[in-house]
């Protein structure tokens, strides 16, 4: 009994012990079969689960805004690749349509070729225009056919609406076309005059296509013989007399039929058929008797 009361009297080993008796009994207690749990597994199950939660949420937070910000990064980058691919698209669009246009118009001209073709043994080749002057005392054009493509002076050139002018001179990679408007009988330079007839009436009718009237925009048809059946919206083509310009070459349509100079002829006034324009094509009449 003695020995009792000196051990208890030792605080630090007696604390010892109930600690340990305790323990067993907490560990005796936790082991056993239970449907629920005690209040102070309780109290702290739920204050870990509250500390817990405290940190979760904000790092959840934290961790989700940096992962916003990565994808905001690969949205920018996304969004800027769209950019790029919706001007690539705005381009390819932009050159189809260039193409497109191209395509048809050479379709357009590829027809009438092949048209005149069945009415007349002429070959059509088709010209860039490279440059154009509309200078009054000057009106001509510059193509990329040359001598090399067989291109020779005064082979008509002509748009698909009708006939353009001639070819006035010849290099081996270009040549210059000189316009109907350029026409003058007073002028030594002008390019030949045109024999000319009224469609469906040739042989019936004649003329010569000698001059341009740059205040009315009007070709003038000379020399028409008395008793001619040319009248007013008749079309005129090209005769073929005289073998410079190829018969049956659209001129234009008249106008009006007036009395000539000295009443022994007619003169018609013909509306170009060829509106003078920013041509970007045109085509060049390929015919024997230009062969040399």
């Amino acid at each position: 009994m003695l020995k009792l009361f000196k051990l208890l009297s030792n605080k630090r080993l007696f604390i010892l012990l109930i600690t340990l008796v305790l323990f067993i009994v907490v560990m005796g207690f936790s082991l056993a079969s239970r449907s629920s749990l005690s209040w102070p597994e309780n109290f702290l199950r739920d204050t870990t689960g509250f500390v817990q939660k405290m940190f979760y949420k904000p790092a959840g937070y934290v961790a989700g805004l940096f992962e916003d910000i990565g994808n905001l990064k690969d949205l920018a980058e996304e969004n800027k690749q769209l950019k790029i691919l919706a001007a690539q698209y705005a381009r390819d669009k932009a050159q189809y349509n260039f193409i497109q246009a191209r395509n048809d118009s050479l379709e357009k001209k590829w027809k009438f070729t092949e048209e005149q073709k069945k009415l007349y043994k002429y070959d059509y080749h088709i010209a860039q225009v490279i440059s154009q002057t509309t200078e009054p005392s000057n009106s001509t054009i510059v193509i990329d056919l040359g001598s090399k493509d067989g291109v020779r002076p005064n082979m008509s050139v002509i748009s698909v609406e009708g006939l353009v002018g001639v070819i006035s001179q010849v290099s081996n990679f270009t040549s210059t076309v000189k316009l109907m408007t350029m026409m003058d009988t007073n002028d030594p330079n002008s390019q030949p005059p045109i024999a000319a007839t009224a469609l469906n009436k040739e042989g019936k009718s004649f003329g010569m296509i000698e001059s341009y009237n740059p205040k009315t925009n009007r070709l003038l048809m000379t020399k028409i013989p008395p008793g001619d059946p040319i009248k007013a919206k008749d079309v005129i083509v090209s005769s073929g007399i005289g073998g410079l310009y190829p018969r049956g070459l659209t001129i234009g349509t008249v106008d009006s039929v007036e009395v000539g100079e000295f009443g022994l002829t007619s003169t018609a006034v013909i509306k170009p058929s060829a509106e003078f324009q920013d041509w970007k094509e045109l085509i060049v009449v390929y015919t024997e008797e230009r062969a040399e």
